[in-house]
């Protein structure tokens, strides 16, 4: 079925908690297994009808935030999914205290119990007023990010749009795209402090609401972290300062000396990698689209298939345009078993990052999308990062039809990005728990604890003389410190492992592959320890990992030929 035939009902929430708590109480009393997994089948499909309902509200809103429908639907979810969290509670406890659990547990795998026990650590009724109040913040947010019109060149563009311009080879005009953007984030900087300063308290109090310190363990909860800990994070990040740093501050060396710009550099200077321009997509979005259908058709049988759904059901929406939400994300919608791809192309060779990055989320959920329990179709997001880093680089082969003659950049910033990349994420992470553990700071001290961090994670980062950046804010920018705190790590633990399979695929194509199925095929039914391992990779947490996958990467790039690339 296409998107647009997709039919959005907004679900009676009274009806739905009533259905969960029936369901709770049959299955308590159920006597048999049979009985037991037809009610459990029986939510898995009620729970796939609402959950479609609300990603069909989410989706719309964000291609369009002005559209008043779906902007009031987004309110009422906003209010309404906190409401259903005690009567699904209630269903997961019966799930746990069921003597059938044995036998789910066999068919079904263990880890949905696993998992359901630490969910039932992140919500209690009293917290319901507080959660609708996170989710209205962050939509706040949301929609001023969305709402932006920052006037350039005679020309009004949102964020998305002016992202080709903070790109441009010209000293001048690039410098003047940055100051523009910047100018409109300063002239919303105390709605944007406000709108953080409410939520960090917000959650503090959830937290404690809960019994916890503060929000830093209920937020890897929050996660779903079910395999590691704040102690194997806080190793990462001393091994990425360690090996990390050093070799992406070389890099930014040679981007210096290329560009003839004094080190360190400012951000503007910083995202141009060549005089003569950054790497750029050939053709326009129907181009892009065109060249990653026949990327996914010569890949392999399972992404062929894929790809065909995807584009025959318009399943993606990626051009950018007035009121539509940054950034981009993909998302399920169950009921239809497919995913959906959101992006905004603005010319840059961030579109074609999203024809492999997104649309290796949404691979991997074609390829589970019969699995159940429905929560288990996905594993946890450190995990999902993996699916998609990763078939950014088996991508390679295929560059030479999305950029042309600018592929050979592309491949030397793609790979060099990833390693740089693990800094800034592992920073962006750091900056979460101080806040989350200082939720007193005041949004100055907050701005200040930013460029303290920066000094440690980014040394290639002169302090900007352009106001916003230069004053510590460029955090807020970030949609993720927001609305999904502690994600970002993710992305960092996630990149040290698809820099092992990009390492896997320059030695031997085929056999990556097969071991990116391997990882991919379980869904979620394992962790990401057991999905990496089980893949023959290594996981990030120690340094032997992430000192190999850094030197490797960093080997190649030191011995790309760039003769010729001014």
């Amino acid at each position: 079925m296409k998107f647009s035939e997709m039919m959005y009902v907004r679900p009676d929430v009274e009806a739905l908690g009533a259905f969960y708590e029936d369901a709770a109480a049959k299955l308590g009393n159920a006597e048999t297994f049979a009985e037991a997994e037809e009610i459990f089948l029986s939510h898995e499909q009620r729970l796939a009808e609402v959950n479609t309902m609300f990603s069909l509200s989410y989706i719309r809103h964000s291609i369009d935030t002005n559209d008043a429908f779906y902007d009031a639907e987004n309110d009422f979810a906003d209010e309404a999914a906190p409401l259903l969290e005690e009567p699904e509670q209630h269903w997961k406890l019966a799930m746990l205290r069921s003597k059938f659990r044995p036998d789910f547990e066999a068919k079904y795998g263990g880890l949905f119990f696993t998992n359901a026990e630490i969910e039932l650590k992140t919500f209690s009724p009293e917290i319901v007023p507080d959660l609708q109040r996170e989710n209205a913040l962050v939509s706040e947010y949301d929609k001023l990010v969305a709402s932006a019109k920052i006037p350039f060149e005679g020309g009004v563009y949102t964020v998305s749009q002016l992202t080709p311009k903070k790109q441009a080879p010209e000293d001048g005009r690039r410098r003047a795209a940055w100051v523009a953007e910047g100018g409109w984030y300063l002239e919303n900087g105390e709605e944007l402090d406000h709108i953080y300063d409410e939520l960090v308290r917000l959650r503090t109090e959830i937290a404690k609401k809960l019994g916890y310190e503060n929000y830093v363990e209920l937020g890897y909860y929050r996660m779903t972290r079910n395999c590691y800990t704040k102690e194997d994070i806080e190793a990462f990040r001393a091994a990425v300062v360690k090996y990390i740093v050093p070799l992406a501050d070389g890099v930014y060396r040679r981007q210096a000396a290329r560009l003839g710009k004094t080190y360190p550099m400012e951000h503007c200077d910083n995202i141009l990698e060549y005089r003569s321009g950054n790497p750029a997509p050939q053709g326009r979005p129907e181009d892009i689209l065109a060249q990653g259908k026949r990327f996914y058709h010569e890949l392999s049988p399972e992404t062929a298939a894929f790809i065909d759904v995807m584009l025959d059901n318009e399943l993606m929406d990626v051009l950018s345009k007035d009121g539509k939400q940054v950034g981009g994300y993909c998302t399920d919608l169950l009921a239809y078993k497919v995913p959906f791809i959101f992006a905004n192309f603005n010319g840059t060779a961030g579109d074609v990052e999203v024809i492999t990055h997104e649309a290796g989320h949404a691979f991997a959920f074609y390829t589970a999308r019969d699995t159940l329990p429905i929560s288990c179709v996905s594993p946890t997001s450190e995990a999902c990062e993996v699916h998609s880093m990763s078939m950014e680089f088996f991508a390679w082969p295929w560059l030479d039809g999305f950029f042309g003659e600018d592929a050979r950049k592309f491949r030397y910033t793609h790979l060099s990005g990833a390693l740089t990349f693990i800094p800034y994420g592992t920073m962006v992470d750091h900056f979460q728990h101080i806040v989350y553990e200082n939720p007193d700071l005041t949004p100055e001290q907050r701005h200040e604890e930013w460029r303290k961090l920066s000094a440690v994670y980014m040394p290639w980062m002169k302090l900007d003389s352009i106001p916003f950046y230069g004053d510590g804010r460029h955090w807020q920018r970030q949609l993720h410190i927001y609305g999904r705190p502690f994600y970002y790590i993710d992305y960092c633990l996630a990149q040290s492992v698809a820099l092992q399979f990009w390492a896997a695929i320059q030695a031997d194509p085929k056999a990556a592959w097969e071991k990116y199925m391997v990882y991919t095929a379980p869904g979620g039914t394992k962790t990401f320890r057991d999905l990496v391992t089980g893949a023959g990779m290594m996981l990030p947490f120690s340094d032997a990992a992430l000192k190999g996958v850094a030197e490797a990467a960093s080997q190649w790039l030191e011995n790309y030929d760039l003769t010729g690339i001014a």
